[in-house]
């Protein structure tokens, strides 16, 4: 089951997560200063977090299914490298805008290993939206759009993580029955296979009782930029919280690290689930606007 509004429901959910969470990277702002739904001041800039899910949310538009050459070609092509995109991103994305094949640029990343970092995983959420109630097919999708970009499995599989949580959210929200956070987690784990990113899906599943700083301690807070340094704390996050965006969105700023894309991760899965209105007017405002006539 396909529906276009779940998509941008969460694109919206992921970029406001992303653009929130920077700011949280200009000194003197802390996480107190979202309490009560305040926020720090000024416009609120997206990164690569964003840049790279509008890419993807275009594809979906377009097609409905992912075809990789042709997404490969817009990632490279639509690439800002001021929005914060990793070294290894940018010279992957480089490579591809002068015309290397993406599959043999994939490959050569990080001395042949390929990249397991959070990239495909921090933009996949609305993909995973767009497919709630076929988990299954989520799962594909996200595969494909990952290996555009990361080889490495610990990359791919973050990224099928976040959409299946996503497309679970979606197809909750649809049927009207929010899933405990320990069943979306086992959701989760069965499409995933043996390696970091399981592993840390099962810990987080152990913690959920746990506090924001006990289970960031435990699971990572995306300070090692890596899928499995990420996701399975996003995945708690939004398993715990997943009716509460701005909820979800403090845990992230409280546990710190990588937090425009632990914020983007969550964003995009909660709101799959509560849907736009559940994300504070101001936050969206402040939110650079997305762009909406794609080169």
């Amino acid at each position: 089951m396909t529906d276009f509004g779940r998509c941008t429901d969460s694109l919206d959910g992921l970029s406001v997560g992303d653009a929130l969470g920077a700011q949280f990277f200009v000194p003197g702002t802390t996480w107190p200063d979202l309490l009560d739904t305040t926020a720090p001041a000024g416009a609120w800039p997206w990164t690569d977090d964003t840049e790279m899910a509008c890419t993807l949310v275009d594809e979906l538009h377009r097609s409905a299914s992912i075809d990789q050459d042709r997404l490969a070609e817009a990632f490279a092509r639509r690439f800002e490298p001021y929005r914060g995109y990793g070294g290894g991103a940018v010279v992957i994305l480089h490579r591809i805008r002068d015309g290397e094949p993406w599959r043999d640029v994939a490959k050569d990343a990080f001395g042949g290993a390929g990249s397991m970092g959070n990239g495909a995983a921090m933009r996949v959420a609305p993909l995973g939206a767009f497919h709630a109630g076929d988990s299954r097919t989520a799962a594909l999708e996200a595969m494909r759009q990952a290996e555009v970009t990361h080889a490495h499995p610990e990359g791919i599989l973050g990224a099928v993580a976040v959409a299946v949580a996503a497309a679970e959210a979606g197809w909750a929200r649809l049927i009207r029955n929010r899933p405990t956070p320990a069943e979306l987690l086992d959701a989760v784990t069965g499409y995933l296979v043996d390696g970091g990113v399981l592993d840390g899906v099962r810990r987080a599943r152990r913690l959920l009782n746990a506090s924001v700083a006990e289970a960031a301690y435990e699971l990572g807070n995306g300070s090692q930029v890596l899928a499995q340094d990420t996701v399975p704390f996003a995945l708690w996050v939004a398993a715990t919280r997943l009716d509460d965006y701005p909820a979800a969105i403090r845990a992230c700023v409280e546990a710190g690290g990588d937090v425009d894309t632990t914020a983007a991760m969550v964003g995009g899965i909660v709101a799959a689930y509560t849907g736009r209105a559940a994300i504070p007017k101001f936050w969206l405002v402040q939110r650079e606007p997305l762009p909406q006539n794609p080169a």
